[in-house]
């Protein structure tokens, strides 16, 4: 039997380096050449904050650490922020006056992958309980009396609930990482906004990164000594508003937007005349790994090998 040498005759090593994608707007993925799965967040577009009313609901926070693509482009799709609720008046509709829903962000047309817009906050006629709109993350539930009403419902896997509107009180948006803030019938003071809930935070671009809070509640802060804001969640959410035009130290309406790129939620207004704030726009985050590949060719099978071995013939 032949003698035969224990090593192939050639060694080829193929590397790729490590490479993120950020996509901020719409646009095409296109893999590096060795990428057969990548590492993706989705984070949909945030709701706006309601006039008067409660906060907007953040974007649908989606991650997936491996998710197949092929060799041609992947479309990407990035979710605009909803608007905020327009003036409406004392007692104004909640068509009106409602912030509307964010839009989805998609990775894919096969199969893709979808972030849920977040959901809107709400204002309606006093006293009317009106629950929070559904969404990556709810919004707030409003309330201009007595009783509760439900914050909306997040998707599951991307967010949470808005919160619930006690009393005259308004809920604050849902986070990716906690639901919206309720403010009890019990509290000192009446005709506030909870606070918007956390985002949720991802390594995905190497170092953490907060995203999608939720927007916070408002309607009015009350008597001297209440509370002037209500926050937005960490992550973008804007703050909700204060009630200037009767209160120091200013005569501004404060309720702020969404973060963009972030999918925060909008605070709400929390005058009769200011609207509420947009929701923050959307991203799609693609980390594809390292990839080192080897080789060979003339490898020898492992009975070959074994036969070799046994009889004393491999070198």
């Amino acid at each position: 039997m032949p003698r035969l040498i224990g090593a192939a005759q050639a060694v080829t090593t193929t590397s790729q380096d490590a490479k993120v994608t950020t996509f901020n707007s719409s646009g095409t993925f296109t893999a590096q050449p060795l990428t057969t799965s990548v590492w993706v967040l989705a984070v949909a577009g945030g709701a706006g904050g309601a006039m008067q009313g409660s906060g907007g609901g953040a974007g649908g926070h989606l991650e997936v650490p491996s998710h197949p693509v092929p060799s041609s482009g992947v479309p990407v799709t990035i979710g605009g922020g909803g608007t905020g609720g327009a003036d409406g008046g004392q007692g104004g509709i909640n068509s009106n006056t409602r912030g509307q829903n964010g839009s989805d962000s998609v990775f894919g047309a096969a199969s893709p992958l979808t972030a849920v817009g977040g959901g809107g906050g709400v204002r309606g006629v006093s006293g009317t309980p009106i629950g929070g709109h559904p969404g990556g993350s709810g919004g707030g539930a409003y309330r201009g009396g007595p009783g509760t009403a439900s914050g909306g419902a997040g998707t599951p896997g991307q967010g949470n609930p808005g919160g619930d509107a006690q009393g005259g009180n308004t809920g604050g948006g849902g986070g990716a990482g906690a639901a919206g803030s309720t403010v009890p019938s019990s509290t000192p003071f009446t005709y506030i906004g909870g606070n918007g809930g956390a985002g949720k935070a991802s390594s995905i671009t190497g170092s953490s990164v907060t995203r999608a809070g939720g927007g916070g509640g408002s309607y009015q802060p009350g008597p001297n000594g209440s509370p002037w804001d209500s926050s937005g969640g960490s992550g973008g959410g804007g703050q909700g508003g204060r009630y200037g035009i009767n209160y120091p130290p200013s005569n501004n309406p404060k309720n702020a937007s969404g973060t963009a790129n972030t999918g925060g939620g909008g605070g709400a207004g929390a005058e009769s005349n200011a609207h509420g704030g947009v929701g923050g726009s959307g991203v799609v985050i693609v980390n594809e790994a390292a990839i080192n590949i080897t080789t060979a060719s003339s490898m020898w099978d492992l009975r070959t090998v074994y036969r070799q071995v046994k009889a004393d013939e491999w070198v």
